[in-house]
């Protein structure tokens, strides 16, 4: 699993006053969550825009005042006109605690119809899924090497390690592989072909 080390300041005054004066300073208010205590804390931009900027899934490594806190970016908030990051939640992971979360769907092997001129369509990006902590992963994979021209790979098919259960619907389309209108034309034109022989 790939981290990102965060470092956060304690928040005395957690109202909107002071998270005026916090956004002013340059800096985004954060909470975490999880576990007994909640933590108030400020960010910098330049020290979270690795886990927000990116389609891959990190966790998060939160040094506050001396202690380390594992969580996962679980709400971003923007504001509605310049799209700057205003809030951010974080979650902790307490071990033995089940967390849902997404994670990017990656393809392995090539597949046959890709060969012959097909396109491979992604129709689902990310995962959602539940587990433990001590068992979570960063990405699951779909194997597409047995795609053909035309032919879809579902949420069933996907892989999934031990100790994650996934939470999206099993028949959803998660990859196709498009047949080009320059095939489909061909096809077409030999359909014709083969009929007119016929007669």
């Amino acid at each position: 699993m790939v981290s990102l080390e965060i470092q956060g300041n304690t928040r005395s005054d957690v109202g909107k006053k002071g998270s005026a004066t916090d956004r002013k300073n340059g800096l985004i208010p954060a909470v975490l969550y999880g576990g007994k205590d909640v933590k108030h804390f400020t960010v910098t931009h330049a020290s979270v825009k690795g886990i927000i900027y990116t389609p891959d899934f990190k966790l998060a490594k939160i040094n506050l005042a001396g202690e380390t806190y594992t969580a996962i970016l679980k709400q971003v908030q923007f504001h509605p006109v310049t799209d700057q990051v205003i809030h951010i939640d974080f979650l902790r992971l307490i071990d033995k605690t089940p967390i849902k979360v997404d994670v990017p769907l990656r393809f392995k092997g090539v597949s046959p119809g890709v060969k012959v001129g097909g396109k491979l369509i992604q129709q689902v990006r990310k995962i959602r899924i539940k587990t433990l902590p001590e068992s979570l992963v960063d990405e699951l994979h779909a194997d597409i090497s047995s795609l053909d021209l035309g032919q879809s790979l579902r949420v069933k098919d996907v892989v999934i390690p031990g100790g994650i259960e996934i939470l999206n619907n099993p028949a959803t389309p998660v990859a196709l592989i498009e047949i080009p209108r320059a095939l489909k034309a061909a096809a077409a034109a030999e359909a014709k072909l083969d009929q007119k022989k016929k007669k």
